[in-house]
């Protein structure tokens, strides 16, 4: 059987993560990429949402992580949203981005972002 993948590109949420203390206080853009790797064969077979990863729901969840907690660490949330998405019926890894939109940097930077690979053990 082979893995296929379900993409989420380009999901936006305002959440409060950051070192300085005007990061954790003020919501900001973040833009998040994940891409599901499972087993789609069933669900094409079947034409049925039941067997397969319901991305409405990842969607959701991921949207809900970014706007009520809070990290310091682009790392540490993007570690939560792979935990999250990996913990669900049929994932067998994930790939999640996360982009920090509007950076406080002293220089014009389009974002910053964390690229991270989980795989069911």
């Amino acid at each position: 059987m082979t893995t296929s993948n379900i993409c989420i590109n380009g999901l936006r949420a305002l959440g409060r993560h950051g070192v300085l203390p005007e990061e954790q206080e003020r919501a900001q853009p973040f833009e998040v990429d994940i891409t599901i790797d499972t087993h789609i064969a069933p669900a094409a077979r079947t034409d049925d949402l039941a067997t397969t990863v319901d991305y409405g729901l990842v969607v959701a969840s991921v949207v809900e992580i970014i706007e009520t907690r809070s990290y310091r660490l682009l790392e540490a949330l993007a570690s939560a949203l792979a935990d999250d998405v990996l913990a669900r019926p049929g994932v067998e890894a994930v790939t999640v981005e996360v982009r920090k939109i509007r950076p406080p940097l002293p220089a014009q930077v389009d974002s910053v972002g964390v690229r991270l690979r989980r795989t069911r053990a």
